[in-house]
């Protein structure tokens, strides 16, 4: 009966497909329609739904005449609001063991189990996360941090004083997993000895399941990335009796946008800022649109409202976040009413790109919500993570030119040197409309740092497609990159169709081949910023020395600044301490491959910078 519930209305009128009914969030999400206080109190869950369809049919046969499609639609909707919501249905209807059972008491307005936050049961208990793997995980700590407090729970100092551990997951590679599987074995000897609850979070909970919970590994409770809001009520459950909870469902909207992050970690300096999460792209290698689930991007209303709150706490560098950051494209459906819809253009990746999904919508882009969130601090670096190279438009590369606390530090993974390597991987672009694009970024931003991933042994790489990825790191010249073997993960397109027939052996070599190339590469770009002035906002004292500080360039260049005090031009010229959290003017005196040595000049800012940087 009630898996009915979920199933929409399909009606096609000529041509007009109609999707009506109940609209399902999964098991950590309301399934619900307008509710209406004129429902039926006595009817069953059949002539309900019955009811319903009847309804909507005879409402589009009373309009089949009707020209105005739009007004045909508002009509339909309006009609809708007479369907009961979910609670409603299960007050009257309810199906057990011993069938359906009328009027049970349920309040219409309860939230359901699933949603609901147990107070009591986090008084007096500790929660610890461990996290592992992308920015994307460590900011979904922040929210899993967010969620248990409201639930009664304290933060603990380490994972061997609380109560509850949780490990936040990474399922990309083989390796990452391997790492959890092992820290779970050391877990488990705390478990016995302390009775400490134990979780698996995020992607790897949604990849394997319930294979966490049959190892012998002691996990209590495996929740994957989409169900954190539900963490309480499962702890419930188990402190109530059941051995193990599990919710891995994915969600077609969540984005946790009205959860305030608790920033445990954060140095007061920077901070991410999730605004958007899963992945439609489906390279055949990633695992990422399966454990993440479908592109969905949080409002740029509770985007800008996140970052200004940051700037008044102090912060001066935010980092914008998502599995695809700038296929960001954010559509109002309550602003902009069914009636009110007209036809928009589609969001379409730039000239040279392709994707193998249909193009949506244009909602708000990701140009435009860096143009809104660079307008409410000059003072804020904004940074973003992890791109793709099919949603770079030239707007974006303008903005960027124009705007200067948009750091000129842009990731443009690569994965591949050679064209049918990448038409394998389905990343939707050849080598030629990548080096394109990197040429059109060099010559609007020529002073902008580029960095890239790799897959070395990739299905069917062959030695001249891997000698095409050594040359497409000799042209472009990488300040920095993450590069890896391949690793076959299930469920992918990889998976059920290729062969992973590149041996151990020879994946190593190569790997270590495209890492020497791009350290010789790195050698020569750090010698060259030699004598060279940069803006370093200071990080942190230096864990080698208290006489040093690390602080980052524009370019996310690390940069080691003497502890020393310094002229400051905005205050008189005075001199004074510096401090993590200040732009400090710098110039580069000596460096390695990947740290350089900085001289400090003075105190500074992102616009006292850009109009003193010769000058000074």
């Amino acid at each position: 009966m009630l898996r009915s519930i979920n199933r929409l209305i399909n009606i096609n009128i000529n041509s007009n497909r109609y999707k009506l009914g109940y609209k399902s969030y999964h098991a950590n999400r309301f399934c619900s329609i307008s509710t209406s206080s004129t429902t039926p109190s006595s009817s069953s869950g059949a002539t309900i739904l019955e009811s319903i369809k009847n309804n909507i049919i005879q409402d589009i046969e009373n309009n089949s005449n009707d020209i105005n499609s739009d007004n045909r639609k508002f009509d339909v909707k309006k009609k809708l609001e007479n369907v009961p919501s979910l609670n409603e249905f299960m007050k009257n209807n309810i199906d057990n063991q011993n069938g359906l059972v009328e009027d049970t008491g349920l309040d219409v307005n309860h939230i359901p189990p699933y949603l609901e936050i147990a107070d009591a049961s986090g008084e007096g208990r500790s929660v610890f996360v461990e996290s592992y793997g992308c920015q994307m995980n460590f900011a979904d700590t922040e929210i899993v941090y967010s969620v248990m407090r409201s639930a009664g729970y304290t933060v603990a100092e380490s994972a061997k004083s609380a109560d509850i551990v949780f490990l936040n997951t990474c399922a990309i590679r083989e390796n990452a997993e391997d790492k959890i599987w092992f820290r779970l074995s050391e877990l488990r000897k705390q478990k016995r000895r302390q009775g400490t609850v134990i979780g698996v979070l995020g992607c790897m909970a949604e990849r394997l399941k319930q294979k966490l919970l049959e190892s012998n590994k002691s996990v209590d409770l495996v929740v994957g990335p989409d169900a954190y809001r539900s963490l309480p009520s499962l702890l419930s459950r188990i402190e109530d009796g059941d051995q193990t909870a599990i919710n891995v469902m994915l969600s077609a909207d969540e984005t946790y946008a009205d959860i305030a992050p608790i920033r445990t970690n954060s140095n007061g300096v920077s901070a991410y800022v999730s605004i958007m999460r899963g992945c439609n792209n489906m390279c055949s290698y990633c695992i990422v649109p399966f454990t993440r689930g479908r592109e969905r991007s949080r409002s740029i209303h509770s985007i800008v409202d996140e970052v200004k709150q940051l700037s008044a706490d102090g912060y001066k560098e935010i980092t914008l976040l998502g599995q695809n950051v700038n296929s960001y494209n954010f559509i109002d459906e309550v602003v902009e009413p069914l009636a009110e819809k007209k036809e928009k253009e589609v969001l379409t990746p730039r000239e040279g790109f392709n994707t193998i999904y249909k193009s949506p919508k244009r909602g708000v882009t990701f140009t435009e919500l860096m143009d809104k969130v660079s307008l409410v601090d000059p003072e804020m670096r904004i940074r973003f993570t992890s791109p793709h190279p099919k949603d770079f438009p030239d707007a974006l590369i303008e903005l960027i030119k124009q705007r200067p606390n948009i750091c000129q530090q842009l990731h443009i993974p690569a994965q591949s040197g050679n064209t049918e390597v990448l038409e394998r991987m389905r990343r939707g672009y050849s080598r030629e409309s990548y080096l394109q694009l990197i040429d059109l970024i060099r010559r609007e931003l020529p002073d902008a740092a580029i960095s890239s991933d790799f897959i070395s042994g990739f299905c069917g790489e062959t030695e001249s497609e891997h000698r095409d990825t050594i040359s497409l790191l000799n042209a472009v010249g990488y300040e920095n990159a993450f590069m890896f073997m391949y690793s076959l993960r299930e469920k992918t397109h990889a998976h059920r169709t290729m062969a992973d027939d590149v041996d151990v052996e020879t994946k190593t070599r190569r790997l270590q081949e495209v890492i020497d190339t791009f350290y010789s590469n790195l050698r020569g770009k750090s010698k060259a910023e030699i004598g060279r002035r940069h803006l370093v906002l200071v990080d942190r004292i230096s864990r080698r020395s208290k006489d040093h500080f690390v602080g980052r360039t524009d370019t996310n260049k690390k940069v080691i600044i003497p502890n020393t005090p310094i002229v400051n031009p905005s205050n008189s010229n005075n001199m004074e301490d510096i401090k993590p959290g200040d732009y400090i003017m710098v110039d580069i005196v000596d460096g390695s491959e990947i740290t350089l040595q900085g001289k400090p000049i003075c105190k500074s800012g992102i616009q006292h910078f850009k109009k003193n940087k010769s000058i000074l």
